[in-house]
């Protein structure tokens, strides 16, 4: 049963999404401030994070940004901060989500599956478990079933959305990805949002994929995984 871990200081809506996710079959730590959040995630690591911005404690984007530092499990922000520039902070910290309130519960529950399904370590069928790309002489390896990516053997640790979006261009390295189906495809995002939030998760995954020109930008396009496929003797 998967975990999810709740913070969140309304107590009407902890309970809220306490009761639901509960109802859809998952196990629940609801916590209402960052302290109390942060002594659980010392000694068990969920998998998700549901996290409030506003705390009477302490600011949930400096919680994650802290937290990010030793732990991947996907994170969704829950907030009443609304703005564009908030959205990108979250997304810029890693965050796998970011749902504003008031939101629907039905659709709380519909992204955190959604995001425990982007981290299902099970090959897609069709799909080489194992591929390694060249980039300048630096070579890069996914291996599907494990779940692990690596540059040079040094692993690599990716949140679910940018783990889902390098693995979406890698099997699109043929062609240009658009921001719009970065969002729809990896993001499961079937409405209007910026087309920023696409540029900030690459961003991130640019800069831990490190200097070699992995993922090249088309501009007024898209962007194209750029790597030579090593094949594997036979």
């Amino acid at each position: 049963m998967d975990i999810i871990c709740i913070v969140e200081d309304n107590q009407v809506i902890l309970e809220g999404i306490t009761t639901y996710l509960e109802l859809s079959g998952f196990a629940v730590k609801p916590f209402s401030t960052l302290g109390a959040a942060r002594i659980f995630l010392l000694h068990t690591a969920p998998d998700l994070l549901i996290l409030d911005v506003m705390l009477p404690d302490g600011d949930g984007f400096a919680f994650a940004r802290s937290i990010r530092r030793s732990v991947q499990f996907p994170i969704i922000f829950l907030t009443a901060r609304d703005s564009e520039s908030d959205r990108i902070m979250g997304f810029e910290l890693g965050a796998d989500d970011y749902i504003v309130k008031p939101f629907s519960p039905k659709e709380l529950v519909m992204r955190v599956r959604a995001i425990l399904r982007r981290i299902d370590k099970t090959p897609l069928t069709g799909k080489a478990a194992e591929s390694k790309w060249q980039s300048q002489g630096v070579t890069l390896a996914m291996d599907r079933g494990k779940h692990t990516l690596t540059i040079d053997s040094r692993s690599i640790e990716l949140t679910a959305a940018e783990w889902r979006i390098l693995e979406y261009m890698i099997d699109n390295s043929d062609i240009v990805v658009t921001r719009e189906q970065i969002l729809e495809h990896c993001l499961d995002y079937a409405f209007d949002v910026s087309d920023r939030i696409a540029d900030t998760h690459i961003k991130n995954i640019r800069a831990k994929l490190g200097p070699s020109q992995w993922i090249k930008t088309i501009r007024g396009y898209g962007y194209s995984f750029q790597a030579e496929n090593i094949r594997e003797p036979s």
